[in-house]
C-alpha cells in the first residue's frame, strides 16, 4: 500500500478493483504513478458510488455527510464510534475524509459504512503442522517446520482469506476475534444452543492464552 507521499510500482492494487465488488460499477482508472497524493492531476475524477444497502440506513451506517444533523468529528473518538486511523492523522476535503493510501477512482463508502476508518479485526491462528506421534512435520525442500493457519474462503469472490469482521462501536476488539472467528470460521450461527455454548467455551479457551498477541 502506498503513502500520501508517492506510489509504488503496482501499490493500492485492492483499492483499484474494477468494478467494485458486488457491483457493476467501474472506478476512474487511477494508473500507478497517480495514485499518491502529492502528484498533481487537476482532472481527477472519481466515480461517485455508495452501496444501496448503506445507503438504506443500518444500525452499523453512518448518514450520508450532507445531512444536517450529522456532524462526524474525525480523526478523534466520535462517541462510541472510532474515527482514528491507525495510519494516523488523515485529510478531510469538501467535508470528507480523504484515503491516506492514495486515489482509488471511487469517491463515497462503497459497502463500508463508515466515513472515515472502518475497524476490522482478523485473528490470525498457527500451528505447527505435526503428523500423528505428534513430532513436526518439516517441510521436503527446505526442511524447515512447516506454520498452518486458519483460513476461510469467501463466498462474495471465492477468493481464500483471514476470518474477521467489523468492530462494533464501544466493542473490545478481543470480543470481535472470539464473535467473528466462530461465526466465520466455525460457523456458530448455524449451531445449536448447545453446540453454541461448547464453542464459545472453546473460543474462550483459546483467546484468553498467554502466548496469543
Amino acid at each position: 500500500m502506498s503513502g500520501s507521499n508517492g506510489a509504488k510500482e503496482n501499490s493500492h492494487n485492492k483499492a483499484r478493483t474494477s468494478p467494485y465488488p458486488g457491483s457493476k460499477v467501474e472506478r476512474s482508472q487511477v494508473p500507478n504513478e497517480k495514485v499518491g497524493w502529492l502528484v498533481e492531476w487537476q482532472d481527477y475524477n472519481p466515480v461517485e458510488y455508495t452501496a444501496l444497502s448503506v445507503l438504506a440506513g443500518p444500525r452499523w451506517a453512518d448518514p450520508q455527510i450532507s445531512e444536517s444533523n450529522f456532524s462526524p468529528k474525525f480523526n478523534e473518538k466520535d462517541g462510541h464510534v472510532e474515527r482514528k486511523s491507525q495510519n494516523g492523522l488523515y485529510e478531510i476535503e469538501n467535508g470528507r475524509p480523504r484515503n491516506p493510501a492514495g486515489r482509488t477512482g471511487l469517491v463515497g463508502r462503497g459497502l463500508l459504512g463508515r466515513w472515515g476508518p472502518n475497524h476490522a479485526a482478523d485473528p490470525i491462528i498457527t500451528r505447527w503442522k505435526k503428523d500423528n506421534s505428534g513430532n513436526k512435520v518439516t517441510h521436503p525442500v527446505s526442511g524447515k517446520c512447516i506454520l498452518q493457519f486458519v483460513a476461510i474462503k469467501r463466498k462474495d469472490c471465492g477468493e481464500w482469506a483471514i476470518p474477521g469482521g467489523m468492530v462494533d462501536p464501544g466493542e473490545k476488539i478481543s470480543a470481535t476475534l472470539k464473535r467473528e472467528f466462530g461465526e466465520e470460521a466455525l460457523n456458530s450461527l448455524q449451531k445449536s444452543t448447545a453446540e453454541k455454548r461448547e464453542i464459545e467455551e472453546k473460543l474462550h479457551r483459546l483467546f484468553s492464552q498467554e502466548h496469543l498477541v
